[in-house]
């Protein structure tokens, strides 16, 4: 109920949501230890992250024309009505947890049949997973020959390899050094020929290289963020 409210209290034309069309004066602050500024859309509750996706589903893909089956893990509230509405698509949402998810299940050991997606959308899963070699290993199974999907992570593109530490049991800890305290790990460059060597083809796309610089600013993205596109 508070959300239109707070959108019509920000309403202006200095940054766009692309996912809605929305604009407004300014975004709201989002994170855990050290908050990110004007990040948030009050509309959507998208982040850079999503408004990035959306972007590039739009403009280089056939997502929202092509006929596909599509999996769609922890579906994010700013995509899950929108994606539902798609007359395109027949669209499965999973989780353990989600009351978003269709169908209950684990990412490591999934109900579905062999090579059942066209495509499959996970972001922002595996880095909750302990196991995510054979969380991996499941979506290359549950995946299509010629299908392809987008695995978003938390990824430090400074740090030439993954890190994961479990002696770290606080809380408060494992968030200062994971970025959330149910984070297992923080993904570095390897992340990319880590899914390779599960079998898929990895595309390390910097969509922002794309845009311009007023864009990156208009729509509130992380300029360099990469989206891990996979093929098999």
């Amino acid at each position: 109920m508070a959300r239109p409210i707070l959108a019509l209290s920000l309403k202006g034309k200095n940054y766009t949501d692309p996912i809605d069309g929305k604009q407004f004066k300014s975004f709201l602050p989002y994170g855990y230890e050290s908050p990110r500024e004007n990040v948030l859309s009050p509309s959507t509750l998208s982040l850079e992250r999503h408004r990035l996706l959306w972007l590039f589903l739009n403009k280089e893909t056939n997502f929202f024309t092509g006929k596909h089956k599509v999996l769609h893990f922890a579906p994010e509230q700013a995509f899950f009505k929108r994606f539902k509405k798609l007359k395109n698509i027949e669209y499965i949402t999973t989780d353990l947890n989600s009351p978003l998810a269709t169908v209950k299940a684990d990412i490591c050991d999934l109900p579905f049949l062999d090579s059942s997606f066209d495509v499959i959308l996970c972001n922002h899963v595996l880095e909750h997973i302990p196991n995510d070699t054979k969380a991996m290993q499941e979506l290359f199974r549950v995946l299509k020959p010629g299908g392809w999907g987008i695995f978003q992570i938390p990824q430090d593109l400074d740090r030439e390899s993954t890190f994961e530490d479990n002696t770290i049991t606080d809380k408060k800890e494992r968030a200062k050094v994971f970025g959330q305290y149910d984070h297992v790990r923080i993904y570095g460059r390897d992340y990319f020929n880590k899914l390779r060597s599960i079998g898929f083809k990895v595309e390390e796309v910097d969509y922002t290289s794309k845009l311009s610089a007023k864009e990156i600013n208009e729509y509130r993205l992380a300029k360099g963020e990469i989206i891990p596109l996979v093929k098999k």
